[in-house]
């Protein structure tokens, strides 16, 4: 089978639109799905920063949706003509994959990231037959096809803009099972987020649905505009030139009545972890979501009274159940994704990640084939 993908061969260079080919059909446990739209997630651009250890040249996307055309066996749970929303691999018997805790199975660096699944690794080539890296995040899906096993396909309703539902596989996932799974936020509790993107938009959307008071920071006045849009207290982490973040936990306290319960970091960035640990109330929940790329010195102070840090991945989440959940939080229009995507042809694929690395989108979404509109 051949088909069109964008194929990042070496850490510096750009995408290319190639034709690629698949060898042979879903084995068990696998689905072949025909991608309408896949999500660019920083995750996926953080490959070019990755030291080599994600292996190039590959296909990249892990925040594709789109519909099942072919089946591998008939336990798999999922029809032809099936819409799915694909998310990250899990190997499925490991003890937190049988705890309900499948963002922290055993194998989630080497399935998602660093080398994915070895069965049936030799069956996706370039159109010369050279070897193309295993499926990235079980999926690959910055193309117009993806097989992905399908424990990882999550059946929606076929009702809804499949094209726009791919980054509830990820990076939304992400933020609104911070909220709702990890922090398990409430009618009147507290929350900061810190960086609005993304991730920290869709933490915004799912703390309002929760009834909670939030203040997003961050430093562009465009993404404070959207987030006071989502309900959000605006607090701007920067004034004039060079950012000054002294006063940033008075202010947070100022806004809230004393501090936080909960804030979520999506920045990765010392000074904002500690000033966001300072600005909890006793007993607060610091999540982490950013990978940390330099030591972090804690702040004498900052971990006083119960307050506790912890790394959050995937937002706790069960995909097969959260993602119905903020479909349908969508439908009621509590969680209005929609207004954070852009999309792009897969042939604009450079474009996206200029635009996503300039700020000038929030989530560009990739189709594979059409012109580009504005959502």
């Amino acid at each position: 089978m051949r088909f069109a993908a964008a194929v990042l061969r070496s850490y510096e260079s750009r995408f290319t639109l190639e034709e690629v080919m698949l060898h042979a059909g879903p084995g068990d446990g696998e689905v072949l799905v025909k991608i309408a739209g896949c999500g660019m997630c920083r995750t996926d651009l953080a490959v070019r920063h990755s030291a080599g250890r994600s292996p190039l040249p590959a296909v990249l996307g892990h925040e594709g949706a789109g519909v099942v055309v072919e089946t591998g066996s008939p336990d798999s749970g999922l029809s032809t003509g099936d819409h799915v929303v694909l998310s990250f691999d899990s190997c499925g018997h490991c003890r937190n994959c049988m705890g309900a805790a499948p963002a922290y199975c055993d194998s989630f660096p080497t399935l998602n990231l660093f080398g994915g699944r070895g069965e049936h690794a030799a069956r996706f080539t370039d159109a010369d037959g050279g070897a193309l890296a295993p499926r990235w995040f079980g999926q690959s899906s910055f193309a117009e096809y993806a097989m992905v096993p399908a424990r990882n396909a999550v059946r929606v309703d076929p009702t809804l803009p499949i094209e726009l539902l791919g980054p509830l596989g990820c990076g939304f996932l992400t933020g609104a099972g911070a909220v709702f799974h990890s922090f398990g936020v409430g009618p009147g509790d507290t929350i900061a987020v810190y960086g609005a993107g993304a991730v920290g938009l869709a933490a915004v959307m799912a703390a309002t649905a929760a009834g909670a008071v939030t203040v997003a920071v961050d430093r562009h006045p465009g993404r404070l505009a959207l987030a006071e849009r989502l309900q959000a207290i605006p607090l701007r982490a920067a004034s004039g030139g060079l950012p000054d973040l002294s006063d940033l936990p008075d202010r947070v306290r100022q806004l809230t009545d004393g501090g936080t319960h909960y804030a979520l970091d999506t920045t990765g960035s010392p000074q904002l972890i500690n000033n966001a640990l300072r600005a909890l109330r006793p007993t607060g929940h610091l999540g982490l979501v950013a990978r940390l790329h330099t030591p972090l010195p804690l702040e004498p102070g900052t971990l006083d009274r119960g307050r506790r840090i912890s790394h959050i991945c995937e937002g706790d989440a069960v995909p097969g159940l959260l993602i119905p959940r903020l479909t349908g939080l969508w439908q009621a229009g509590r969680f209005p994704f929609d207004q954070l995507i852009r999309t792009y042809p897969l042939t604009e694929i450079n474009q996206a990640e200029r635009d996503c690395d300039a700020g000038r989108v929030v989530k560009p979404v990739l189709i594979p084939a059409g012109p580009r509109e504005d959502t």
